[in-house]
């Protein structure tokens, strides 16, 4: 298994990054290529304590470096010879098993889509994080690449997140929600009510299996393993959910060290705070793959560490080695919405 890793992007490229991919590739036994400023990258190498580089590790020199202020949609294009671009067009090539960037989303996705292309009949890609539940994890589909959408865009969502439950997160009859701000069918707006129909037809096929619509607090205490929104809807509550969890765990920690007991209190319950913790670090997650891209693209966050990095490796040959991508199409034609004829 052969992971491409985009070396310069992420606002801690490319020190952060290369720790995390060498660390990955010792941890988890992937081959690694690292795209991006030889020189720079080679000398981040010999920072994390290697005189040459490992066996399995090579560098793709690639002199140019998209910035966060570069045009999202023309980037990959204005900047051919990018660790972007390079790394993406590599992955399109076979060179390597799947892509990680914690570099910009808009030029990541617009170059996955237009480079590496979406899976014919695929309308739109999305993106799939795994966000915590009282019960695990969900994955959320869409969560920002499709602020506007269409409710055949929805039912594609819903294939999408189930057959990525089942493969990556071995959910075996993966729950699938809409998102809505009821659970009655009649809630939500238009979008809603057609996205409801299909869902509901697909069920009725056996194709998925769709509980109907979740509100975000049923959401959040693991109604679903697979949650559906437009990515407008789908980014506002993962983004509340990141907030809050910092928020609480502000809190807890100004509560549990405000007094000689409640440090006692805290040594006490160590591996339970840290297993809370660890349940709301979006470190542990490491990535968010980009469903519908004919190869396999994760996108890290843009303030990635070593570990959140080999955290993201990790989900992208899980996500290699998954099969989802065989899944989506051998059920290319159950995801679209046939047009119904006008009539005379």
């Amino acid at each position: 298994m052969k992971i491409i890793v985009d070396a310069m992007g992420g606002d801690n490229a490319p020190q952060a990054i290369v720790r995390g991919a060498l660390d990955a590739h010792r941890t988890h036994g992937v081959d690694i290529i690292l795209v991006g400023r030889a020189a720079e990258v080679l000398r981040a190498v010999e920072a994390c304590g290697e005189k040459s580089l490992p066996t399995g590790v090579e560098i793709k020199d690639a002199k140019e470096v998209v910035e966060i202020a570069d045009d999202p949609a023309m980037a990959f294009k204005l900047k051919p010879d990018s660790s972007l671009t390079v790394g993406l067009n590599l992955l399109k090539s076979g060179a390597g098993d799947a892509f990680v960037s914690a570099g910009s989303t808009g030029a990541l996705l617009a170059g996955a889509t237009l480079v590496v292309k979406r899976i014919r009949g695929i309308r739109r890609a999305a993106m799939g994080p795994l966000v915590p539940t009282a019960t695990g994890r969900a994955v959320l589909c869409d969560c920002g690449a499709n602020a506007q959408c269409t409710a055949e865009y929805l039912l594609q969502f819903a294939y999408l997140g189930s057959f990525y439950a089942q493969r990556v997160c071995g959910v075996e009859r993966p729950k699938v929600g809409l998102l809505n701000i009821g659970a009655e069918e009649e809630k939500g707006d238009e979008l809603r009510h057609e996205a409801f129909a299909l869902l509901r037809q697909a069920a009725d096929q056996g194709r998925i299996h769709f509980i109907g619509n979740v509100e975000a607090n049923d959401a959040i205490m693991g109604a679903a393993d697979v949650l559906v929104a437009d990515g407008f809807t789908g980014n506002v509550m993962l983004k509340t959910m990141e907030g809050t969890g910092k928020f609480l765990m502000k809190e807890l920690k100004k509560a549990l060290t405000a007094g000689t007991l409640n440090k006692l209190a805290a040594g006490m319950l160590k591996r339970d705070l840290m297993e809370m913790k660890k349940l709301l670090d979006p470190s542990e997650v490491g990535g968010t793959a980009f469903l519908g891209i004919t190869r396999p693209v994760i996108k890290a966050h843009g303030s990635s560490d070593a570990r959140a990095i080999c955290s993201a490796v990790l989900r992208a040959k899980e996500y290699a080695e998954s099969g989802f991508i065989a899944d989506v199409e051998a059920n290319i034609e159950y995801m679209r919405v046939q047009a119904t004829p006008e009539k005379i």
